[in-house]
This record gives structure tokens, C-alpha cells and sequence, in this order.
């Protein structure tokens, strides 16, 4: 018995292991995202002895400033946006370990310059030669900036040196452009040097999909057509654009949400077992499932999705204004801020089964979940009895705000007849592992100062994700919505929305947290 105690205790080196000495460059580092996620991220990271001791950032605005300045500014962002109380001695020694470049990422000049302040860290920080470069800026400097790093020799892997690049969403706007800026990027840099980022996998309920589905005997061998009836995916937003409506104008919720966020969801949610975690065993079977999403024909895209655009409304009790009222939005403008989608996978284990998608701003709650509906027990047990029907059981994984997962089913209710009630068995992340402050980027940086690159996309995966998508925007761009906007904030989204599921003889479930 001792001897297997003994076998169950992994070794420390085995439960973690420090991150790689680098330099994090950010281009864009005077933004929102350095700020607010990223600089309090790699402070989680040092609290939790996961950070080199061998490290160092630099930040890459237009913003004329010394790095003596941007510290300063950094300093007072952390009291803002940090998500746990500050250790000072931590913290100012992080601080030491931030510079500062001014320069315009298409000017040869600003590279000649970062060479140098590399090489300089490199000597004062012992960071080893390995740079991680993050790209938060606009998505059209995607490209130039790779390029510019390549012309530059700051791409180049050689002695033992490694080379990475974090590039934020959109990773195009359409096939098209996706394919072309893979095309570019890879002119450049290896597969194995690109992390394109989804946030949204940084969240630990996402993450958990995985362990949850293969580490439970009890649930595995019902994931499957026989056992689950409709799958229900919902990514829901209470605010609005929040003054990004130049953004949102060229995007809208499809472009913004499907082809990351709720595909990799769905990816998750119904991929094969992975031979393995490495990263590409994981990356093969979440290709795969996009393969086989059903591709939609010119009809599919009129009778299976559904778009809308929010009006004014009631939000948490305040008035809000519709979309077409907010900054920077067209008066007439026929942006979605709302979708909604049937879905089938063409494969063995999902054939025929629907997955419903719902995303969208200025909903009544702010939630997104997987809600897996399974088939309904056979009735003739209660023919003779007055239960008039059976409901079906449901397992919800709740992936914000409230991180957990609950599973619906039937029990007697106390009495002489037989009668029964819904109740919940109900997990809450909190309660059995406590609350871990958290910006959701800190295992991603951590992952790509590593070489581990499972939770972000491959070129093929965000290929496959926009050829889903690719119908879709060319009928609605061929076909104007005819009335916008089509319901009102504070509500689920305009009334086709649940008609897509009652023509099948099904209903959105009520999100009651």
C-alpha cells in the first residue's frame, strides 16, 4: 500500500518547470491588451514561480516616451488591472525587467534598433538568445511585421536559440485572406515558430472539456449519436460594442466569434481521443472535426442560420441604444451583432446530430456554455402513472462566469404517487479548488515560453474553420438583411433564432446559471 502511495506522488520536476529564459517583445505595447492582460498575466506568472528569473519585455509603441516613463505608466496600470494584491519585492523586480522602444513596426529602422536592445538584454538579463514576440496590434500589420523580423535575422533559430510569434485574432477576414497570410507569414517562420492565440483557451473550464470527456469511464462510452440528441453551444455577451464600433463594422459576430471562439468549443466538445497531449495529436482530431462539418449550400445558409442586429432595449435595468446608435456605426448599417447556426458533423460518431450555436451582444446574460441534451428514456415504464412525460437529462459545462458543470435528470418525488421532479447534480470550480486569480492569458504565454503549442490554432485548423464560414458570409453579403434590427437589447435574439430550433422540435435552454 505504502509502495503505491509512493507511485501516485509525481515528482516536482514532473508537476511543473520554469519557463524558458526569453525576451517578450510587444508590438503594440502601449495598448489595452499589454496593459490589462498581458503585464498582470506575467505577474500571475511570477507569483506562481512559473517565470524565468532570466527575463525580459519590451514594449514597441508610437508613443514617444523613455522606458523610465513607460514604467511609470506600467506601474500605475498594475494597481488597476491586476487580479491578485501585489508582492512589492515581485513586483518591482518585474518592473526592472520592462523596456521601453519607441518605433513604427514597417520601418526597417525600429527593427535595427530592437536588435540591439535584444542583444543588450540578452547580456544584462541572461535571456539566453530566445525571443518571443507577441503581435496585439491591428490585423493588417500582421503580416509586415513578420516580414520585417525576417529581413531583419530576429526570426532566425540557430545555436540552440529559439524564435516565437504570438498572433492575436483575426487571422483573416475570410478564406481568402486567411490562406494569403498564412502564405506570407510562412515565407517567414516555420509552423512550429507560429502561436496563433485564441484567449479563449486560456480559460480553464475549456481546457477541462478534454480531461472531463477521457478521464471519466461514465462518460466516454455515451458520447456518441446513440446516447446525446442536439448539442447547444451558447457565447453570450451583455454589453455592447463598447467603442469599437470601426472594428465591429468590419467584422460582425460571425467573423468575430464562429470561426474561433465556438469552433474551437465544438472541436473540443467532439473530437476522436488524441493518441496523445502532444500538441499536434491533439491539433490532427480538432482538424478533423472541422473537415466534417457539414459544408452549407446557398439554401443551408437561408433555412439553417440566422443573423441579427440589436435595437434599444433594457439591459440590467438601464436603457441601451441599438447598435446603429453606437460611436463609429452607420446609421443604416448591416453588421450582425447576433448569430445563430445548425450544424452537422459528417462523421461516425456525430451523424445527425444537430449542434445549435447562438452568439451575440446586448443578451440578457453573460454566459457562454455547452449544454450536451441527451436522448429522451423510452416512456412505456409510465404509461399507468401520472407522469405525462419524461425530461430528458442534460450536462451542462459552464464555462463563464460561474466555472462548473451540472447534470439534469429525473428523480421520484416524495409521496405515494409516482411523480417526478428535474433536479441537478451541480460542480462549481470555486468551491473545490478555490478561486485562482486569473486574465485567462497566463497559460498561453506560459505554453509558448515552453514549445507547447496545443491550445493554439495550426494553419490548416484556421483554413478549415473559415471554409465552415465561407457560405455564410457569401450569401449574406449577396442577400442584405431585409429588416435590422431584428430585436431588442436585453433579449435572446430575434425570433428566428428560436424558430431554427422548434422547426426540429426543440428549444434553447433557459440559461439559469
Amino acid at each position: 500500500m505504502e509502495q503505491q502511495q509512493k507511485q501516485m506522488v509525481a515528482p516536482p520536476e514532473q508537476l511543473s518547470r520554469l519557463a524558458d529564459p526569453c525576451v517578450m517583445v510587444v508590438f503594440g505595447g502601449t495598448g489595452d491588451l499589454n496593459k490589462r492582460k498581458l503585464i498582470p498575466a506575467l505577474y500571475n506568472l511570477v507569483s506562481g514561480q512559473l517565470l524565468s528569473p532570466h527575463f525580459a519585455i519590451v514594449g514597441i509603441g508610437r508613443t514617444a516616451m523613455t522606458t523610465d516613463e513607460f514604467r511609470s505608466r506600467i506601474d500605475l496600470d498594475i494597481k488597476e488591472f491586476a487580479t491578485r494584491p501585489l508582492d512589492p519585492e515581485q513586483w518591482k523586480r518585474l518592473l526592472s525587467q520592462i523596456y521601453y522602444l519607441v518605433g513604427d513596426a514597417q520601418d526597417p529602422a525600429t527593427y535595427a534598433r530592437l536588435r540591439d536592445l535584444l542583444l543588450q538584454i540578452d547580456k544584462d538579463h541572461g535571456t539566453h538568445g530566445n525571443y518571443l514576440y507577441y503581435l496585439a496590434t491591428a490585423p493588417d500589420l500582421f503580416s509586415a511585421v513578420v516580414q520585417q523580423l525576417g529581413a531583419a535575422g530576429l526570426a532566425e533559430e540557430n545555436d540552440g536559440h529559439w524564435r516565437r510569434v504570438i498572433i492575436e485574432k483575426p487571422f483573416g477576414r475570410d478564406l481568402e485572406s486567411a490562406k494569403v497570410l498564412n502564405h506570407d507569414i510562412n515565407q517567414v517562420l516555420a509552423e512550429r515558430q507560429i502561436y496563433r492565440i485564441d484567449h479563449y483557451l486560456g480559460k480553464e473550464t475549456v481546457q477541462n472539456i478534454l480531461v472531463f470527456r477521457f478521464s471519466n469511464g461514465i462518460f466516454e462510452p455515451i458520447w456518441n449519436r446513440r446516447y446525446i440528441d442536439h448539442v447547444q453551444i451558447t457565447v453570450a455577451e451583455t454589453v455592447g460594442v463598447e467603442g469599437r464600433g470601426g472594428y465591429y463594422e468590419s467584422s460582425g459576430a460571425l467573423r468575430d466569434m464562429v470561426p474561433n471562439h465556438i469552433f474551437q468549443l465544438i472541436t473540443l466538445t467532439t473530437m476522436e481521443p488524441p493518441i496523445s497531449f502532444d500538441a499536434d495529436a491533439v491539433r490532427d482530431e480538432q482538424a478533423k472535426i472541422l473537415r466534417a462539418i457539414q459544408p452549407l449550400s446557398p439554401e443551408d445558409v437561408l433555412n439553417r442560420t440566422v443573423r441579427g442586429q440589436y435595437g434599444e432595449g433594457m439591459v440590467d435595468g438601464e436603457r441601451a441604444p441599438g447598435y446603429r446608435s453606437e460611436p463609429r456605426v452607420a446609421p443604416e448599417s448591416a453588421t450582425e451583432t447576433f448569430v445563430a447556426l445548425k450544424l452537422l458533423i459528417d462523421n461516425w460518431r456525430w451523424a445527425d446530430v444537430p449542434f445549435y450555436v447562438r452568439t451575440g451582444k446586448r443578451l440578457p446574460e453573460r454566459v457562454s456554455e455547452v449544454a450536451i441534451g441527451f436522448r429522451r428514456a423510452p416512456f412505456v415504464l409510465f404509461r399507468k402513472t401520472p407522469v405525462e412525460r419524461l425530461t430528458p437529462n442534460e450536462l451542462v459545462i459552464r464555462i463563464q462566469p460561474d466555472e462548473g458543470i451540472s447534470l439534469r435528470f429525473g428523480a421520484k418525488i416524495p409521496g405515494p404517487l409516482v411523480r417526478l421532479g428535474a433536479v441537478k447534480m451541480n460542480f462549481a470550480y470555486a468551491d473545490y479548488f478555490g478561486s485562482t486569480p486569473s486574465t485567462g492569458y497566463e497559460r498561453l504565454l506560459y505554453d509558448c515560453m515552453v514549445g507547447d503549442a496545443t491550445l493554439f490554432q495550426r494553419a490548416d485548423m484556421v483554413e478549415a474553420g473559415w471554409s465552415v464560414v465561407a457560405p455564410i458570409l457569401d450569401v449574406w453579403k449577396a442577400l442584405p438583411p431585409r429588416r435590422f434590427p431584428n430585436y431588442a437589447a436585453g433579449t435572446w435574439g430575434p425570433k428566428e433564432a428560436h424558430d431554427l430550433l422548434e422547426r426540429d422540435g426543440r428549444h434553447w435552454r433557459t440559461i439559469d446559471q
